[in-house]
Parts: structure tokens; sequence; C-alpha cells
């Protein structure tokens, strides 16, 4: 019987996922099982071409090995659509911190980091920032974050504000820009830029301050290139902060409509 086990072709005369395991030498207890992306102790029965990941517990897999592993958790297709995604995530605080994490934990290849500023203590109420990284550029924080998630990803940086003039050529060579600004005149800036003078998607996001309901943080589809994350109302203002749990609900909205592009749906 031909079945993968992490990502080569394995010839075994086995029936079972049990003596698999003992066949291709994962005796230890803790090895973790996925197969065909499901992840289990049972001794499942084993078909032809089944995908199996053998993956011990508290060792760094090498490259291929953690692109097999995400490759079974994710599926096949979506893992292979995203791995050779280009997106840009324009401002790194709450929403684009978050959103990066999410974006690096899917296994998209390519990141692009663009924020200007640094990190202060006032950001570590929502952002993806620890205490370790005050005074250090968001862009140089954040790529370190997301090379401890996964350090085979390619991701860039260019830590300067985004404006009218260099938005072009910042963005050339991504396919998904993600605005995630806290600046009104800069989210309007952007959107007017990406949609106007490119043909690249645009997912944007407008109104999760506060503590309102979770429920109204909704993914609206304006055009095909062009989708808006948020309650569309609630903006921070005085008596109305931003905090992590709405910021990263909107986060999340945004990624996973980023990842549903990525793979060819554009239906929210």
């Amino acid at each position: 019987m031909i079945v993968k086990v992490n990502g080569e072709q394995y010839d075994t005369p086995v029936k079972s996922l049990y003596e698999l395991k003992t066949d291709c030498g994962y005796n230890k207890n803790n090895i973790v099982t996925i197969i065909n992306g499901y992840q289990t102790d049972e001794n499942k029965i084993l078909s032809e071409n089944d995908t199996i990941c053998f993956i011990e517990k508290g060792v760094m897999p090498d490259e291929r090995q953690l692109k097999e592993m995400m490759r079974s958790r994710h599926t096949p297709g979506v893992y292979d659509a995203v791995k050779n995604a280009r997106v840009a995530v324009a401002g790194l605080g709450g929403l684009g911190s978050n959103i990066a994490i999410m974006l690096a934990r899917t296994g998209v290849g390519h990141i692009h980091l663009i924020d200007f500023d640094m990190v202060d203590a006032s950001n570590l109420n929502r952002q993806q920032y620890g205490i370790k990284h005050l005074g250090m550029y968001k862009t140089d924080a954040l790529k370190e974050e997301l090379k401890e998630i996964n350090p085979f990803l390619d991701i860039t940086t260019d830590c300067v504000k985004i404006d009218k003039e260099n938005a072009n050529i910042l963005l050339k060579n991504d396919d998904i820009i993600c605005e995630a600004f806290d600046n009104p005149e800069a989210k309007a800036m952007l959107t007017d830029v990406v949609l106007s003078d490119t043909d690249k998607i645009l997912v944007a996001a407008s109104g999760m301050a506060g503590i309102g309901s979770s429920n109204t943080i909704i993914t609206k589809k304006i055009t095909d290139r062009f989708y808006i994350c948020g309650d569309g109302v609630t903006a921070a203002q005085e008596g109305m902060g931003l905090m992590a749990p709405r910021v990263t609900i909107c986060a999340a909205h945004q990624a996973n409509m980023i990842i549903r592009l990525i793979t060819g749906i554009k239906e929210t």
C-alpha cells in the first residue's frame, strides 16, 4: 500500500495507523498523529494514498515536515494556495498585528509588513507585542514574532509611513492589501489608491471600538475588489476605547476574508 508520510511516499505492508507508526520508527509516546488533516489517537485503518504526519512534541520539524504538517491540518488545497499568496498588511497595530499572526499561522507564504511606528506601552492592551518589544519598530518586532511561529515564511518589511506618493511602489509585488489603520484619513487614502490606481484587492476595517456585541461585527462585500469588516459605526472616541476582544474579532474577520479570497471564494 502506498501512503504519504511526512510529505514522502511510503510503501508499507501494514494496515493500521499504529502499525504504520511503528513501521516508520515513531515509537515514542510524545508523537502527534494527523491523518488526512485530522489529529487522532485512534488506530485508524489505512487506505491507499492516505496522508499521514507524525510530529514529535517539543521538537521543531524541518521545513519540509512543517509544510506537510500545515498542508495536512489545513487540507492540501487551502495550504497550496496560501503558501504562494502575497499579502500586504498596512498598519501593524491592534488590527494589523493580529491579522499578520493569523496569516502566518495559516501558512501565507509571503507577508509584507508596513508601518513607521514604534511599540509603546499603550499598545499592549490589544496588539501582538510584549514588554520585550517596547521601543522596537513594529515592523521588526512583528517580524520577530512571525518567525517564532514559522521561520520559513518570506517576510518583507517597510518601516515607512505609507502615503499617496509611495503606496503604488510599496504595494507593487502584493496581490491582496489589508488596510489596518487607526487614522480615518489614512484609511481613505489607501482605499482611494488601491481601488483607483491598481487592480489589487483591498480588505479594510471600520468600527470595532468599545465592548458592543460581537455579533455586530461582520464582513461586507462592496465590490469584487473591496471588502470591509467591522460594525461600520463604533469608532474610537472619548469613553469608547479600543480593546483587545472586539479589535481581535474584527482582525479575524479580515484575516478570514483574505484566506477566502486566496482560495478563490469571493463571497462573505
